[in-house]
């Protein structure tokens, strides 16, 4: 009988990491799942770490690829599940789960019938865990069989790994992870949210997603790398795109919707890093974000507060150092905001 539960875990060049995620599933109090590792061509002892598991605990599985990327292992492990198995989920191989995770995803998804269920997050820190400031909005609260449509703040749900999805939902998504960039997670789970007819929102913790701090940086921590900034930029027009394509009229209120996050949440992070950023970053950042831009129009930009319009207006200029002395001014005043406060 096939395993109720999937779980795809890529790994590539995690040693440090690996043996704590694998634990962490296995620990699962939700027993009945398979663990497919899919190994994108490790060049450290990830994949003897993986075959160590597959020796000792038969749910787990390997399967391995030349490297490929993020996207393509995921793409990988979900062509290798068990026929029949009724959910799947993703992990990523330097982060941990929670004991109860997919018990109470799995219990939560039976009740309602929901496409997919998807779970507040922690930082984990080699202090202890902290809120996950990205989770912080759509997981205030738990919601079930809800929507984006009703729920707006899902559209910052991008993550893939705190989700478990119905099997038979995820394959009539057709949607694969994108590869050869970063930030691949957004242009699968944003569609999904609005493919989905329900969607079960939990405030509980289910994930531990991992802040690399020995000067091993995680993607999400290549904060002026240009590759970095272009795949970001990239990611956002694959939804945009996705959006564009869908014939329903209720998609240009969803595009629409879209658009706004990115240029009130999105596109605003890359503004805290264009003091740091050296040459080719600020190159980088001017001629994505700018595309970018003229690709959403000047509606959306028209509505937006005063000082969000003088950013974006010194970013399409090509005012990079007057952006960046804007920049450092409004930290100032953030920080000084901040101390008053306390």
């Amino acid at each position: 009988m096939a395993p109720r539960l999937s779980v795809v875990v890529p790994v590539y060049n995690v040693e440090r990491y690996l043996a704590e995620c694998l634990d962490s599933i296995s620990a699962q109090s939700f027993t009945d799942f398979e663990c497919v590792l899919v190994d994108d061509g490790s060049t450290d002892s990830s994949a003897a770490v993986a075959v160590q598991y597959t020796a000792r605990d038969p749910r787990f599985r390997l399967v391995r690829q030349p490297n490929r990327g993020l996207g393509a292992a995921r793409n990988t492990g979900v062509r290798h599940l068990a026929d029949g198995t009724e959910y799947v989920a993703f992990v990523d191989s330097d982060d941990t789960l929670p004991a109860h995770a997919y018990r109470l995803m799995i219990s939560t998804l039976d009740e309602t019938g929901s496409d997919f269920a998807a779970g507040n997050a922690l930082r984990l820190r080699s202090t202890g865990l902290e809120p996950s400031h990205v989770h912080r909005r759509p997981f205030v609260e738990t919601r079930l069989r809800t929507h984006i449509g009703e729920l707006p703040a899902l559209v910052t749900d991008r993550t893939a790994w705190n989700k478990v999805y119905r099997r038979s939902f995820h394959a009539s998504a057709g949607l694969e992870y994108p590869e050869g960039m970063l930030y691949e997670d957004a242009p699968v789970s944003i569609p999904h949210h609005f493919l989905a007819k329900s969607v079960d929102v939990l405030s509980e913790p289910v994930y531990h997603w991992r802040v690399r701090e020995d000067g091993d940086r995680s993607i999400t921590q290549r904060r002026t790398d240009p590759r970095g900034l272009a795949d970001r930029v990239r990611s956002i027009e694959l939804v945009r795109g996705w959006l564009l394509d869908r014939p329903e009229p209720v998609f240009r209120e969803h595009l629409r919707a879209y658009d706004r996050n990115t240029l009130v949440e999105e596109v605003p992070m890359f503004f805290w890093t264009v003091p740091d950023g050296d040459r080719d970053y600020r190159h980088a950042y001017h001629r994505h974000v700018t595309r970018l831009l003229s690709a959403i129009g000047p509606d959306l930009l028209a509505e937006l507060p005063p000082f969000l319009r003088l950013k974006y207006r010194l970013t399409v200029a090509g005012r990079l150092h007057t952006l960046a002395t804007v920049q450092r001014a409004h930290l100032r005043v953030r920080n000084t905001r901040r101390a008053l406060r306390r």
